[in-house]
């Protein structure tokens, strides 16, 4: 009986899930948690478990590493693969060197309505591929976030103090001539920027370019007037709901297109007149879309790695 109560204990269970987690994560002093063993068992029992924990220890670390290499290699191997079945590189028989670049430049303009063929290729015909890019950028951000954000639940008195020191430094920071520059050219930034998104299926700029020049904006600003001055209207909250809203619009928009162009069926989205800032269909908001996930990112970055905090 009292075995099976052993066995059965979510406390057992528990320490089982923490050593597999040990061995997955490679570690190399794997020991046996001392809550792990039943306070029932015996002194001379505890210590056998525990040195045959430790005796297989070396054995479970083999194992990792032949694993890891077999998993690599079958990587390895699978890519190999695949680039021998492609074609030759600069062969005119490619469809890249004849077939696809014809098709972009004799027929872009009909059929995404841009006049860039660059934002016709990667909104449009690539699209896929630009939503997975902005979803990287996002879940890169993310990944930073998780790492080096601070927790203001666990926050020690010498980093408190050191927050606080930093924040009184940024008020009484009197360097005027940068204020009054950045003033003057922080709107301009970002008017271009703005200027760079919207025009991006007219002109060369796009989502990508436009909205790295509102993340230097916004970065700068944030280096002139400190960055709870810029917290007063972006905050990670912001940030979140930016980048979420923005990835969910995009997916929805363009699962629209390939749901209707998958199945020949006619979209009602119009392209509008080749030219105009309201044309080719939904290239435009996509470029809304991309560039504020690319603002959003760079600033994001900046704040993580400077102040732990966006």
């Amino acid at each position: 009986m009292n075995n099976t109560s052993q066995n059965t204990n979510p406390k057992e269970n528990n320490c089982t899930w923490k050593r597999f987690v040990a061995w997955v994560n490679g570690e190399e002093a794997l020991t046996l948690p001392k809550h792990c063993i039943s306070e029932k068992v015996e002194k001379s029992e505890k210590s056998k478990v525990r040195k045959n924990w430790e005796e297989t220890a070396e054995l479970r670390q083999k194992i990792y590493r032949i694993l890891s290499i077999v998993i690599c290699l079958s990587i390895i191997v699978m890519l190999l693969i695949t680039v021998k079945e492609l074609p030759p590189f600069g062969s005119s028989t490619n469809p890249a060197s004849n077939e696809v670049v014809e098709r972009y430049i004799e027929s872009g303009l009909e059929e995404t309505g841009a006049v860039n063929i660059v934002a016709g290729m990667i909104l449009d015909y690539r699209a896929f591929d630009t939503f997975g890019e902005s979803a990287v950028l996002f879940l890169a951000v993310m990944c930073v976030v998780i790492l080096m954000r601070r927790d203001s639940n666990n926050i020690s008195a010498e980093e408190d103090q050191e927050i606080a020191e930093d924040e009184e430094f940024e008020k009484e920071d009197s360097n005027i001539i940068l204020k009054q520059i950045a003033a003057f050219i922080v709107p301009l930034i970002f008017l271009f920027g703005i200027y760079v998104i919207l025009n991006g299926h007219l002109s060369p700029g796009g989502g990508f370019s436009g909205g790295a020049i509102v993340g230097a904006g916004l970065i700068l600003y944030s280096i002139a007037f400190g960055h709870e001055k810029v917290r007063t209207f972006f905050t990670f909250r912001t940030f979140t709901k930016i980048s979420v809203s923005c990835l969910l619009t995009y997916c929805a928009a363009k699962g629209y297109s390939f749901f209707t162009g998958a199945n020949h069926l006619h979209s009602i989205i119009p392209k509008g007149t080749p030219g105009n800032i309201l044309s080719s269909g939904l290239i435009l908001p996509l470029n809304i879309c991309v560039g504020m996930i690319v603002a959003c990112t760079m600033y994001g970055f900046y704040a993580l790695f400077t102040k732990g905090d966006i």
